[in-house]
Formats: structure tokens, C-alpha cells, sequence
């Protein structure tokens, strides 16, 4: 059974006078322990596919199952579980709180779970940063970090609560050249050595590249889906330009 199993999803955008069809007939299925690039151009529906993937929203029809479980269909409440539970979630912008120490923004989504002792929270958050390579640097703030460092506070914070999946919504996109091969070696990592499951959504084709898969998004359709990078390179750069994202 896939990890994850979409069949025939739309995303439909209701703007009063317009409707903006975001995704359509979108059918995919990924095993536990793949390393997926989602690309696309601005506008192609990568990002709305990522936020179903990762219950952020709700398909407007079609089926999502998550490990065997109908998604496409639960609450809020229920889906911020899921969330919390199965996915861990690494941003562009790393969202890290200023005022807070690596150590503690790193222990903040175990502060939703239950019976976990400030101890443990400590404790895992530590692991956790052990990880990404930056255990002599948890009681720094974001300030005293290099962009690379502040993003690997960002995936250790993904990683605290022992997701299956890990997703990455343009993770390298504020970074240099260096730092970015830096955190996608990080990915790599992950995937290899502990089977986390990576989802990435990247118009760049250098972090593609490092994915084992590639799926490619244009006009909310899914054009292409290929083990071959050369080939996801062709599709995404045939691709026309779109407005909007």
C-alpha cells in the first residue's frame, strides 16, 4: 500500500466571478522512503499541491489517502493532527522566532503533545539538532546564525516530532549556492540513512536533481513523472511562463 495515494484530485479557486482551477486530475502514489521533487513554474499548482499533501487545505473532490487513511474529507482539527503526527514541514523563509534560542524553537511543536515532559522536549530537541550537524550551537538565537545554520534549526524543528514525511516548500530558496548543496545533502541524508519520506517542491533544477523522482506541474496538471532527471528537465523547461503562483 503507498505511503500517500491521490486519485483524480481538483483544486478549484472560488472567486466570486471566477473560478481559478488550480489542480486537475491529479493522480499520484509514493512509497514510504521515496525523495520526491515537486517543479513546476509560477502558476503550474505545486504549491497547492504540496498544501493537500500536507493537510494545510482540503481538494475541492478526488481522494487522498494517507497512509491507507481518507484525508480528503476531515476537519481542521483533524487534519492539524495528521499534521502533527505524520509531517514535518521545512519553509523558504525558515520562520524561526527571533526571541527564542535554537534549542527552543526546536522543542515548540512538542508543545502541543501530550505527556511530553520539558525534560523529553529538551532532551529530543537536542537529538534533534545532534542531527542537522549543530549540537554545539543550540543555545544561539537566529540572529547569531548563518542562513544554512538557521534553516538546519528549521529542519531539526521538522524532524522533533518523528515524522514519516518530511516536505520542503522551496527550502533553498534564500540561500547561496554553497549553503543550498549543503542543505540538500542534509535531505539526502535523512532519506538514506533514517527512510524518511521527501517531498520538495522547487522550481530550481539543481535541487531537483537531487531527488530520485520528479514530478512535474503545468496548468495544475501533472505533465511528467520520472525517475529520469534529464528528462523532468525537458518537460519543466518546455513548460510556458505562468502569472500567479
Amino acid at each position: 500500500m503507498p505511503l500517500i495515494e491521490l486519485r483524480d484530485i481538483w483544486k478549484i479557486y472560488d472567486l466570486g466571478e471566477v473560478k481559478v482551477v488550480a489542480l486537475r486530475e491529479a493522480s499520484l502514489s509514493v512509497e514510504a522512503g521515496e525523495f520526491v521533487a515537486l517543479t513546476g513554474q509560477s502558476g503550474s499548482g505545486k504549491s497547492t499541491l504540496m498544501n493537500i499533501l500536507g493537510c494545510l487545505d482540503r481538494p475541492t473532490s478526488g481522494s487522498y489517502r494517507l497512509a491507507g487513511e481518507e484525508i480528503a474529507d476531515l476537519s481542521r482539527d483533524q487534519r492539524a493532527r495528521i499534521r502533527n503526527q505524520r509531517i514535518g514541514f521545512v519553509f523558504q523563509n525558515f520562520n524561526l522566532l527571533a526571541r527564542t534560542t535554537a534549542v527552543e524553537n526546536v522543542e515548540l511543536p512538542l508543545m502541543y503533545a501530550k505527556g511530553v515532559s520539558a525534560r523529553e522536549r529538551r532532551a529530543r530537541a537536542i537529538e534533534a539538532l545532534e542531527q542537522v550537524g549543530l549540537a554545539d550551537r543550540h543555545e544561539h538565537h537566529p540572529s547569531q546564525l548563518s542562513g544554512g545554520q538557521q534553516q538546519r534549526v528549521a529542519i531539526a524543528r521538522a524532524l522533533i516530532n518523528r515524522p514519516a514525511i518530511l516536505m520542503g516548500d522551496e527550502p533553498t530558496g534564500n540561500l547561496d549556492t554553497k549553503t543550498s548543496r549543503d542543505v540538500m545533502e542534509l535531505f539526502e541524508k535523512l532519506n538514506r540513512e533514517q527512510q524518511i519520506t521527501v517531498l520538495l517542491v522547487t522550481h530550481n533544477l539543481d535541487v531537483s536533481r537531487c531527488a530520485r523522482r520528479n514530478v512535474v506541474l503545468r496548468d495544475g496538471e501533472l505533465i511528467c513523472d520520472t525517475p529520469d532527471f534529464h528528462e523532468a528537465a525537458r518537460a519543466l523547461q518546455t513548460a510556458p511562463e505562468a502569472a500567479g503562483s
